[in-house]
């Protein structure tokens, strides 16, 4: 089985012990930060594949680590909240997260998500069929790159938000629900995941959009789902 290194990131030394006894049964490495400092001075000289992250630490919250870590990093982040109120999760997913999970989680649940990330990170940009390059009016998609350029230039993408431009590009004019592109990208069973894929999708035409008010390419189909224009 691949080795993988996890920096667990969290201001309470019993979560994080906690996080690597759990993780460490599943054969992964664990690396451990008590803020957003210490991970981002962990970051320079580790080969991290994948970062949990708390939101509320001193000297550098979850919220700015990711922000900082998403300008040079794709590494997929999942956030850890200690409130359950939507604006938290949304605002970890705007700057760059990939998932979050509320405190207090079920240890399993945070175990799923995890190896979940993993799977998508190293195998991200393999659905069936797709072709290895597709231009849609300036828009490309180059799957052996794992790259998407608008007129020429590299559009910097998280994992998921690869993922779902991918399955929309390959996919060009056809409708999806906001269940089916999470249970395709995400490939778990959806469930409230409006407010998830609304975010992802408002930062993906943030980049590929001229005007995201008023898309060129990814529309919304308004009682139905989302879909990639041809």
């Amino acid at each position: 089985m691949a080795k993988y290194n996890v920096l667990v990131v969290d201001d309470e030394k019993e979560i994080r012990d906690a996080i690597e006894i759990y993780l460490k049964n599943e054969g992964i490495t664990v690396v451990k930060a008590s803020d957003g400092v210490e991970a981002l001075e962990i970051l320079q000289h580790s080969e991290i594949h994948l970062i949990i992250l708390d939101i509320m630490m001193p000297r550098l919250d979850g919220i700015g680590a990711t922000y900082q870590i998403r300008e040079e990093k794709n590494i997929p982040i999942i956030i850890l909240s200690a409130k359950s109120e939507d604006t938290d999760k949304i605002l970890g997913l705007q700057v760059g997260a990939d998932d979050y999970v509320t405190k207090p989680f079920n240890p399993m649940e945070l175990v799923a998500r995890v190896k979940s990330q993993l799977r998508r990170y190293v195998t991200f940009g393999n659905f069936e069929g797709a072709k290895k390059e597709i231009n849609l009016n300036g828009l490309t998609l180059n799957t052996a790159a794992k790259e998407v350029c608008l007129n020429g230039e590299s559009i910097k993408l998280t994992p998921i938000e690869y993922k779902i431009t991918e399955l929309l590009i390959t996919n060009a004019g056809t409708v999806f629900s906001i269940n089916e592109i999470y249970e395709k990208v995400w490939k778990e069973p959806c469930y409230n995941a409006e407010n998830t894929v609304a975010v992802h999708i408002r930062k993906i035409r943030e980049k590929i959009e001229i005007d995201p008010k008023n898309p060129r390419y990814l529309k919304v189909v308004w009682g139905i789902g989302y879909k990639m224009e041809r």
